[in-house]
């Protein structure tokens, strides 16, 4: 499953990172041919963060889950 979100904050990167952390599975942040694990706040702030990033979940997403992320999709 892929989710576009925009992470253009300290604070929301910090608020992803403590939500997708629960998440059991793995998951991919893409920013053009540059690809981190979400879960890696060095990783994150290593993309361009002005521009959209897609979110690449891998496996079923726990409940509450993708209402979590709502907030950062775009």
């Amino acid at each position: 499953m892929t989710l576009t979100i925009a992470l253009d904050t300290i604070d929301k990167v910090k608020n992803f990172v403590n939500i997708i952390f629960r998440f059991s599975g793995e998951a991919d942040l893409r920013s053009g041919r540059y690809t981190v694990d979400a879960k890696s706040i060095m990783g994150i702030f290593s993309l361009d963060l002005s521009k959209p990033l897609d979110l690449e979940l891998h496996g079923k997403p726990e409940e509450g889950l993708l209402e979590e992320l709502n907030r950062f999709c775009v």
